[in-house]
């Protein structure tokens, strides 16, 4: 698995009541506009989290259950995961690093780079200007999910090598608090990997500890 698709499952890890219109482009102005006064808005965020991952050679779905949390420190954003049994797995971010640790193997996956922060704008507190920046979107429409207004984004790398790994990202995300309730990454060959966020908790204090990475001196680190 590629740098790109690690950093993308670990942070991209209920169907629309009804399908909408596409939007039209002023619209879209409105919705990134509304994230941007969100973003300066957001400090935390806590939720739980549904994965289902389809892989369409076997065609076979693997779902997986857990929670995550984003928090803003000053002008950053750190982030925790983890995934319960009988996958149990941790994430994090911190630092401008991700590191995803498997506690079977009682290994570490370290990775450094500048995309990290790419990922982070699509899930908790990201502005419009940031999306903008960093993916061609199209807007199609206002839906209802969870009994929560959400704008369904369609977003495309403008990066031509995150693009060699997934085509595009499906994002269903509530403007007014600049949070995703659920995303759809589309890998090639026809795998999708979709993340479903329930029991928001909104700028509510952070509890850090369920996702600490607990490691001993037998812990194998890979660094990418």
């Amino acid at each position: 698995m590629t740098k790109h698709s690690i950093i993308a499952a670990a942070f991209l890890l209920t169907t629309p009541l009804f399908a909408a219109p596409q939007a039209k482009p002023d619209h879209l102005a409105t919705v990134l506009a509304q994230m941007d006064a969100a973003s300066a808005r957001f400090k935390s965020a806590q939720a739980d989290l549904t994965q289902d991952t389809y892989e369409r050679v076997v065609k076979d779905t693997t779902t997986d259950k857990g929670s995550l949390y984003f928090e803003r420190k000053g002008t950053s954003t750190e982030m925790g995961l983890r995934l319960d049994p009988p996958t149990t797995r941790f994430v994090d971010f911190k630092n401008g690093v991700v590191r995803v640790f498997d506690p079977g193997p009682n290994t570490i996956t370290e990775i450094r780079s500048a995309q990290a922060a790419t990922y982070l704008a699509i899930a908790f507190g990201g502005s419009g200007k940031d999306l903008a920046k960093t993916w061609d979107i199209t807007d199609k429409g206002t839906e209802q999910l969870d009994g929560i207004s959400v704008e369904h984004l369609d977003l495309v790398s403008k990066d031509p090598t995150v693009r060699q790994n997934f085509s595009h990202i499906e994002i269903w995300v509530d403007p007014t608090r600049a949070i995703s309730i659920k995303q759809i990454i589309f890998f090639p060959g026809g795998n999708t990997k979709t993340s479903h966020y329930t029991h928001i908790r909104y700028n509510e204090k952070v509890n850090t500890a369920p996702y600490a990475i607990k490691t001993n001196k037998e812990t194998k680190i890979d660094r990418r």
